[in-house]
């Protein structure tokens, strides 16, 4: 078991001590008890309240892993979604520390410490979502909304590791005080598994029409559709998506008591980040979206903590609306996701124009990411006539829409991918700005941290 898992069951212990000391018996013999606060026996959890207290738990570690800063703590270390908008044009390091300078050039190390910790809380946090279906289902079997939530839980963080990481994936887990390792996976085998967590998702609910129950389903429908994409299985995935609404969002929320937006700690708290940009003082970044110049609608410029050095005195940092606030939430999928799928099946079916309806009517009626309202948009000029050129449209529109997200590097992932771009015609490429030239990877190193694991020998291959 982790330290944090022991901080979990602690949490939860502490509720059920709460009730017991104020209904209690004698308060001197109380106070003069030896006090263990930090040992937790399994059974002090083994109840509805427990298992409710380990369900909390495995969503504040989902948003550690993907966007958060544990225990409010305000460490600017980096999770999934930080270190993916790093590695790809989405932003650029305004840092001294070579780890951040590194995965902004594409050139990671293996025994890199900071996808070490981005590894181990992708991983960590699918055992917490374990450990919360194993007791919601032992102890609140009739809780399914939570249930399916957890398996939700634990087949996006599963889905991230293959968005992310190289093939070569292990996927093991702890039963009872027994670790089971498995065989490295390829990318392709962890969306399969992440489905199937999805799958069993929608099989727990059921037909369940209360609130709580449709928004896990839509949130479930979405991220499966995502996992489709990926194995390139697009008119499925349009299908699974189709009665998701637009408006739909299923936010990772902040708050300065519990799990800090961890953008906010990154940009404007301690200025590492920067807005990416496709120029730069050694002059253009091949492949990169102006992001900063652009100052798009949805991506738009936040004047108010713009235009100062940068944690490294030489970056001029510039930064988003749309990630300024410490308690801004952001959506994990959405509606607008949905759309963007549908328009991708579109495009591969050579439907350009009905691509471009799709597009433009998210443009025109106006959107909704978080809290922040983007305002209508004008249509896009002009229809593509080729695959190439309708792709360029889609990739742009959708890097533009789920900016901050960590869907970016899975989209240059799959231009190489799916799409047979090569990497330099993808990815930032040419001259890097603090020096030399940006690096050739696609995808994250499992880390050397993994190594102890006897079937794990290094990545089986470090393609897109």
């Amino acid at each position: 078991m982790t330290i944090f898992a022991y901080r979990e069951r602690w949490a939860a212990a502490a509720v059920v001590a709460m009730a017991l000391f104020a209904s209690a018996c004698n308060p001197k013999q109380d106070l003069l008890a030896p006090q263990q606060p930090n040992v937790i026996s399994p059974g002090d959890i083994q109840t509805q309240a427990g298992a409710d207290a380990l369900y909390v738990g495995a969503l504040g570690r989902l948003k550690v892993a993907l966007n958060g800063s544990p225990n409010n703590s305000g460490s600017n270390q980096e999770a999934a979604w930080n270190w993916a908008g790093l590695f790809t044009d989405e932003f650029k390091s305004a840092d001294t520390f070579s780890q951040r300078n590194d995965a902004d050039q594409r050139n990671l190390q293996d025994n890199d410490a900071l996808v070490t910790q981005i590894w181990a809380g992708l991983q960590q946090g699918r055992g917490y979502a374990r450990a919360a279906i194993n007791a919601l289902q032992q102890f609140d079997p009739a809780a399914t909304p939570k249930i399916a939530e957890m398996y939700l839980a634990m087949g996006f963080l599963e889905l991230t590791l293959g968005q992310e990481f190289c093939n070569g994936i292990p996927l093991g887990e702890t039963v009872g005080t027994q670790v089971q390792y498995t065989a490295p996976l390829t990318t392709a085998q962890v969306f399969t598994t992440a489905i199937a967590r999805f799958d069993t998702a929608l099989t727990t609910l059921g037909s369940a029409t209360d609130a709580a129950s449709v928004s896990v389903r839509n949130a479930t429908l979405v991220a499966k559709a995502r996992a489709q994409v990926d194995l390139g299985q697009f008119a499925a995935a349009a299908t699974t998506i189709a009665s998701i609404p637009t408006s739909f969002q299923y936010t990772l929320d902040y708050s300065n008591t519990t799990v800090d937006n961890q953008w906010w700690i990154l940009g404007p708290s301690v200025l590492r980040y920067s807005l990416g940009d496709s120029t730069d003082v050694t002059g253009p970044v091949l492949n990169a979206i102006p992001f900063a110049s652009l100052n798009d609608p949805r991506v738009p410029i936040d004047a108010s903590v713009s235009g100062k050095p940068g944690e490294d005195n030489q970056t001029i940092f510039i930064w988003p609306k749309t990630l300024t606030g410490r308690d801004d939430p952001l959506p994990m999928v959405s509606g607008i996701d949905a759309r963007l799928i549908e328009a991708e099946a579109k495009l591969q079916a050579n439907d350009f124009a009905g691509m471009m309806t799709i597009l433009n009517k998210l443009r025109t009626d106006g959107q909704t990411l978080g809290t922040f309202k983007v305002a209508p948009m004008a249509a896009l000029s002009a229809n593509p006539t080729t695959q190439s050129a309708a792709a360029d449209v889609l990739f742009r529109e959708k890097a533009l829409w789920q900016f901050g997200r960590g869907i970016r590097m899975d989209d240059l992932r799959r231009l190489v991918r799916q799409y047979g771009r090569p990497q330099e015609t993808a990815f930032p490429s040419g001259n890097f700005f603090k020096t030399g030239k940006y690096g050739a990877e696609v995808a994250f190193p499992v880390p050397d941290a993994e190594r102890t694991n006897p079937n794990f020998h290094g990545c089986l291959d470090r393609k897109a």
